[in-house]
């Protein structure tokens, strides 16, 4: 498990199943330590069913294990978590009002960054 998280942040909301991808857990806690700031976790594994009512797309990575959405409610606690998640090597990462997505789902466009 990554230093910075503990298993229990990335469980869907509605049924408790956490899923959460190795590979990407490893790289958001590279970005966590990176950064230097909490990554409180708004929003981790979606079941399908979760996915649905939050009136996210059927194709969300969230259903995959592959991606968060982080609280970012202040403009130097949102420069810092994103310069880290770049540096970490995150290429997929969309930002809110008051949270930052980010995913490293393969099966979508690399190199992309978007706002909510």
């Amino acid at each position: 498990m990554a230093s910075h998280f503990n298993k229990g942040e990335f469980a869907c909301k509605c049924c408790g199943v956490e899923i959460i991808d190795a590979a990407f857990l490893l790289r958001l806690d590279k970005a966590r330590k990176i950064a230097g700031v909490p990554f409180n976790i708004e929003s981790g594994y979606r079941c399908p069913v979760h996915n649905a009512e939050v009136g996210s797309r059927p194709t969300s990575s969230h259903i995959k294990g592959l991606a968060v959405d982080i609280v970012a409610i202040d403009s130097r606690s949102r420069f810092l978590i994103l310069a880290a998640l770049i540096k970490a090597g995150f290429t997929r990462i969309g930002t809110g009002k008051t949270f930052i997505h980010v995913d490293d789902d393969g099966d979508k466009a690399q190199n992309v960054a978007w706002l909510y």
